[in-house]
């Protein structure tokens, strides 16, 4: 019976007299009180430390002000891999240890089966609509708010937005005897406006990065992420295979088999296991920080990188030192770049377990973390917010480095999620494993690898009822060698 415990809690929450009256501008029910709240965040991850930040040093006194009410905001936080779990076990029992979660995307289906997290579509028809928010593009809400993919059903509000994007160092691009080599040897000159590289494809690109690599100088021409914890090699391959036309699923089916083992993808595997020549030692095992690293010690001439991380990539003072652009795409037959690379970002999920000031106080903050000031706060402080108002406000390309890059990528057009699934976890190991064996050299058929996770995610999914259709026979033959 847990399960509708969290729902009837919201409902009751909903219809509350002393609710409706403080929404209809009287004294606030909480005026007079000191209310602790607590954020679960990912750990080492710049949105998530600066919104809690902007908790304690800009809603605390604007809720004093306006509310009458003491807030106390604390942090507790987890690596990407671990933070799920650390979540899902304090939700289990019940608790609301964690009042506000900043939660992956690809979890809302896990926290939202169980009745954890709050259906904020549910809140908005019951009287909330400053929850229905303009958001920049339709890709906001498919990958930060939606479950079931292909439903309109909201569990999620963003807390940041994210892309992947190119970080250049512009000191090495604009070079004029680096320009002159590289024109001298391919034929063609080097991007050097950010309209530029616009036009620029898998196959300049690849050139690009293997006129910067010079081993014997420490130099490599790129880095992004092969590792096998949590997404990273994933996020990192999938914009191979989007961008060259393939696909991993059927959302509406449930199917994965025939799908994702097809011979685009297999051939997206192999281009991204070519591009390691370009890349330093170690990058096999290369996650976010190791990005970092190498980019700020000027060991490479550019990062595959989330725009999240763009106060890490580019430090202060040296601005000017790089710029970042959209990432290289694949030329299609008309001559056109499509370029679709993988979604972060992370959406705020509500502890369904708040009791009636704990859920009262997390509605005011994002409330107030959705007003147009406070997204350009966020954004000022090196945030990326996801409202229109905010990414279309005069300056706003401005503000940051990676702002216009940002804007970019986030649409539907190139940007994708992958699966909501309450399997994820599962489904995601599963090619984490097969993708880094090939990209290690483990293995060499990146059709074989392809079969072999298409065949277990199938299996994963038909078990749980997620589709009627079960993993092929010829699967029982398929191994990963």
């Amino acid at each position: 019976m847990r399960k509708f415990v969290p729902l009837l809690v919201v409902l009751a929450l909903l219809v509350s007299p002393t609710l409706t009256f403080a929404q209809g501008g009287g004294d606030h029910p909480l005026a007079g009180q000191t209310i602790d709240m607590a954020i679960l965040g990912i750990g080492g991850w710049i949105p998530s430390s600066l919104a809690v930040d902007l908790a304690t040093s800009q809603f605390a006194p604007y809720a004093l002000e306006n509310y009458g009410y003491t807030v106390n905001f604390t942090f507790q936080e987890a690596p990407f891999s671990n933070l799920f779990q650390k979540a899902a076990t304090s939700l289990a029992t019940g608790s609301q240890e964690f009042n506000i979660i900043v939660s992956d995307s690809q979890w809302l289906g896990a926290l939202a089966e169980p009745g954890w997290i709050v259906n904020i579509s549910d809140l908005i028809a019951s009287g909330h609509p400053e929850f229905d928010i303009e958001w920049f593009d339709p890709v906001v809400s498919q990958a930060y708010q939606y479950y079931p993919d292909g439903s309109d059903t909201i569990w999620g509000l963003p807390e940041t937005g994210d892309v992947v994007v190119l970080y250049v160092n512009k000191e090495m691009l604009l070079n004029p005897d680096e320009r002159a080599a590289f024109s001298a040897e391919y034929g063609w000159e080097l991007p050097a406006t950010y309209e530029d590289w616009y036009d620029i494809d898998f196959d300049q690109f690849e050139q690009i990065a293997a006129f910067f690599t010079r081993p014997e100088e420490d130099l490599y021409g790129t880095a992004m992420q092969y590792s096998k914890e949590y997404d990273f090699m994933t996020m990192f391959l999938y914009p191979f295979m989007f961008s060259m036309g393939g696909d991993i699923w059927d959302p509406a089916t449930g199917d994965v088999y025939g799908i994702l083992n097809s011979d685009v993808n297999a051939a997206a595997m192999e281009v991204n296991r070519r591009w390691l020549n370009y890349q330093p030692p170690g990058a096999l095992n290369y996650g976010i920080p190791d990005v970092v690293d190498v980019f700020t010690q000027d060991k490479v001439f550019s990062g595959f990188q989330w725009a999240a991380m763009g106060a890490g990539m580019i430090p202060p003072g040296t601005e000017d030192k790089y710029m970042v652009v959209v990432p290289p795409g694949y030329r299609m037959e008309d001559g056109s770049v499509r370029r679709i690379y993988s979604i972060g970002g992370q959406p705020w999920v509500i502890n369904a377990f708040n009791d009636e000031a704990h859920m009262r106080v997390a509605l005011d903050f994002l409330t107030w973390w959705y007003l147009p000031e406070t997204q350009l706060a966020f954004a000022e402080g090196g945030g990326n917010p996801a409202t229109a108002a905010a990414m279309n406000a005069e300056g706003f390309e401005d503000i940051n480095v990676w702002n216009r890059a940002y804007k970019d990528m986030l649409t539907e057009q190139t940007a994708r999620d992958f699966w909501h699934e309450p399997t994820y976890s599962e489904m995601l190991a599963i090619q984490q494993e097969g993708w880094t064996a090939y990209a290690s050299g483990q293995v060499n058929d990146a059709m074989n690898t392809l079969n072999w996770i298409a065949c277990q995610q199938q299996e994963i999914l038909y078990d749980a009822g997620r589709t009627t259709t079960d993993a092929p026979a010829e699967c029982e033959n398929i191994n990963l060698e």
